[in-house]
């Protein structure tokens, strides 16, 4: 049951790495991101001209996409709003609200979407929860919230050490 939860589907390096191929033919057609150490580092205010790209790039090949964020509205409008990205703010992940919201918003069903994060207890168990695809990416080099380097990191250690012992059972790319 545990694993269920905390195990993502697909666990790699960087959101670059992720083969967007393999989540067209899975029947994945909306993303939803998590930002700070996902997409963007928590202590930077702009996204990365590759991130910008790569963003354009999932919008070009039909991915309907929303960010799930923790943080205010204001850091949110700030980043996602020239980029016209939806978002839903203070999330409060692992609640099942925002991300029910995030689908409702970009108008998917937990079948057909993927939730891409940073967090095992706020974005994988968060996504896990209501049946979505959840992928796990490595963190972003940079600050990080105390909460989340004293309690939620040293956790996730745990988790992730079990994890890539058991990466041959089917858990994609782990780096």
């Amino acid at each position: 049951m545990l694993r269920k939860l905390l195990f993502p589907n697909m666990y790699v390096e960087s959101v670059h790495h992720i083969d967007i191929d393999f989540l067209s033919v899975k029947g994945i057609r909306g993303l939803l991101f998590d930002l700070d150490n996902t997409v963007i580092p928590r202590d930077a205010d702009v996204f990365s001209p590759q991130i910008t790209s790569w963003f354009g790039e999932l919008q070009a090949r039909g991915f309907k996409m929303c960010v799930v964020s923790n943080n205010g509205p204001r850091r949110l409008q700030y980043l996602a709003g020239p980029l016209e990205l939806p978002y839903v703010c203070r999330a409060v992940k692992p609640r099942k609200r925002p991300f029910k919201r995030a689908m409702e918003i970009i108008g998917t069903s937990s079948g057909e979407t993927a939730v891409i994060g940073d967090q095992i207890f706020t974005d994988i168990l968060g996504g896990n929860r209501l049946g979505l695809y959840t992928i796990l990416v490595t963190p972003l080099p940079g600050k990080e919230y105390w909460a989340t380097e004293l309690i939620n990191r040293r956790l996730e250690r745990l988790v992730i050490r079990r994890l890539k012992r058991n990466a041959t059972a089917g858990f994609g790319e782990v780096e």
